[in-house]
């Protein structure tokens, strides 16, 4: 027990140490709601780093805690080997630089396999939506609520909420209309959404108009639509 507070205590356990209480007290906040996990996000960009794809929050307190372990283990299997002086401090140096290299390599290891798996089970981005069709499904739309249901090319479905412009001189949305995406709010996490002519969704194509004569053609009567032939 001495070795292992020792090794958090002491250098350079105790620089994980510090930055993981921090980490701790952060994610403390967020949970009673005085902050949020994304507060950091318009102040860094962790693509430079390898490390984007997840709140800054997020990628800090993994290389944090990932950090911490190495240097504490590092700490105590160094105490045990009982080196002093100058190669103790040389090894205490690279055992700091290890546990930083051992962070990040564990929070990018972590971040891109959690991108692998949002690739695979997310739905279009909400910008490959807009100037789609949908079906209004709940009570209405307005300024403040609604829901529309969103065909998607593959034929799967897709539930968003949308909002119609107060100040618009167009019809209301009611329950069963179609409406038209035509703009994605990112603040309010809806669209905003017009009355419809049409519900345009994926399906097999049509037939063609004149398929009644290309069928009298194979059976080997005369063509009749120029336009067709």
């Amino acid at each position: 027990m001495g070795e292992l507070s020792g090794a958090v205590v002491g250098f350079p356990g105790v620089v994980f140490t510090s930055a993981l209480a921090v980490v701790v007290c952060f994610w403390l906040l967020v949970a009673v709601g005085v902050t949020r996990a994304d507060s950091f996000d318009e102040d860094a960009d962790l693509d430079v780093v390898g490390l984007g794809g997840v709140p800054v929050s997020v990628a800090a307190s993994l290389f944090t805690l990932g950090g911490w372990v190495t240097g504490v283990a590092g700490s105590v299997a160094m105490t045990r080997a009982g080196l002093t002086g100058m190669a103790h401090a040389a090894v205490d140096l690279g055992l700091l630089l290890a546990a930083t290299g051992v962070g990040w390599g564990v929070t990018r290891v972590l971040v891109r396999a959690r991108a692998r798996c949002s690739a695979r089970t997310s739905g279009p981005s909400p910008r490959d939506l807009v100037g789609s069709v949908g079906r209004v499904r709940t009570g209405g739309a307005g300024a403040d609520s609604g829901q529309a249901e969103v065909a998607l090319p593959d034929g799967a479905a897709v539930v968003v909420d949308v909002r119609q412009d107060p100040s618009g001189t167009t019809a209301a949305l009611a329950p069963g209309s179609s409406a038209v995406l035509y703009a994605y709010d990112e603040s309010g996490g809806f669209f905003w959404a017009a009355p419809a002519a049409v519900t345009l969704t994926p399906g097999p194509r049509p037939p063609h108009p004149h398929e009644h004569l290309r069928e009298r053609s194979s059976a080997g009567h005369d063509w009749p639509c120029a336009d067709c032939a």
